[in-house]
């Protein structure tokens, strides 16, 4: 890569560092975004789906075309590296790299308008809100697919544990789908020297937290992937009073449509058994988050290929993560792949949503080049 870009890129990530803004209020992203765009003389759309931006390129008279995805947001987080570039925005943070995202695509776009050597029309995604609040599918009801059309598509995220520049390839499941968990116990309010005289809506959650494990541990088979976490509960104001109610929440996690109902059916089905124990009452709110990204084998296959081609090291070995990402929405429509590229060691404080974390600036290039050429082979294959 030309110095003078690999600095570019550099600079313009460091610029989103410090201006973080969380979904659906990334209006200023969105605009250094376009404005980027029009200074490397790349056309593009705003306020597809919300703050997104589709960027076009084509070349030639080819009729092939491929999609290049990167997500913009940041996160409720407090940063606490003491950067030059941190956080200027109090308790908004890149603590999940997605400013590194969006500076890798505006290079791949870089790098393809200067490149005359292939042909069709690549479309730069550039989403709003991943973070839990459907950037993915808001672009799509706003007819992404149809007003963009492409025949495939490709994305990655960094991933910190992984050598820094590492391209991770996968053959079917890369991340999970997410749902979350809203529980309300009502019981009976009395005094804490009188409890019987109550119905213990606190007792109740936590006998739920423990028996709500068994609906892993004893439900999904062992050589399956499943996760389910109760992570929060809430409950009383005083220490002498047994509370009229609590409330909890959390998430569990799946690879597939048929996993996600065995879990959810073996939740409900222990949180009645519980409410009955105890006689309290038990209601529950299910709602079902992003989808799992799953990979297509020949897109993975190209993908990996093109990782192979620039030199560095490529894995094929690694397992699936259980965290959740939106860009299986798009997999459920297109064939596509979505890639991990590795960030370094992950050091206490450098994990993903960590007020420590901050993305890598020597893979801007390779996750650039490796967009960019990924792009070139979808459209020549």
């Amino acid at each position: 890569m030309d110095p003078k870009l690999q600095q570019a890129l550099t600079r313009w990530r460091r610029h989103l560092h410090q201006h973080p803004e969380l979904s659906l209020q990334e209006t200023a992203t969105a605009a250094f975004v376009c404005r980027t765009l029009a200074e490397l003389g790349v056309p593009f759309i705003s306020g597809v789906g919300g703050h997104g931006v589709v960027a076009t390129l084509t070349r030639g008279h080819s009729n092939r075309s491929v999609g290049l995805r990167a997500d913009m947001d940041a996160l409720p987080i407090t940063e606490r590296t003491d950067l030059p570039y941190a956080s200027d925005n109090p308790g908004v943070m890149h603590a999940c790299g997605h400013d590194g995202h969006t500076v890798s695509l505006l290079g791949a776009a870089a790098l393809l308008a200067q490149d005359a050597d292939w042909t069709g029309t690549v479309h730069f995604v550039f989403q709003p809100a991943e973070e839990g609040y459907g950037g993915a599918r808001s672009m799509l009801a706003d007819g992404l697919f149809d007003r963009f059309p492409m025949e495939r598509i490709f994305g990655y995220h960094n991933w910190p544990g992984l050598d820094a520049g590492t391209i991770a390839l996968h053959d079917g499941a890369v991340m999970a789908a997410a749902s979350r968990i809203d529980i309300v116990v009502d019981g009976h309010a009395g005094h804490a020297a009188m409890p019987h005289l109550s119905r213990d809506p606190l007792l109740a959650s936590a006998s739920l937290v423990v028996a709500l494990q068994s609906v892993i541990s004893r439900n999904v088979d062992p050589l399956q992937s499943a996760v389910l976490s109760i992570c929060t509960l809430n409950a009383g104001v005083a220490a002498n009073q047994i509370p009229s109610q609590a409330l909890l929440s959390g998430t569990f996690r799946s690879h597939s449509p048929a996993m996600r109902d065995l879990v959810e059916a073996g939740i409900r089905r222990v949180a009645d058994g519980v409410g009955a124990t105890f006689g309290v009452s038990v209601g529950m709110e299910i709602q079902h988050g992003v989808c799992a990204t799953i990979n297509s084998s020949v897109e993975a296959k190209l993908a990996a290929s093109c990782a192979e081609e620039l030199g560095g090291p490529v894995r094929r070995d690694l397992p699936p993560s259980m965290a959740g990402e939106d860009f299986g929405w798009y997999l459920e429509q297109k064939p596509g792949a979505f890639a991990w590229i590795g960030n370094g060691p992950a050091t206490p404080g450098s994990e993903l949503h960590n007020p420590g974390y901050d993305f890598n600036d020597a893979i801007l290039p390779v996750a650039a080049g490796w967009l960019a050429a990924t792009a070139r082979r979808a459209l020549a294959s």
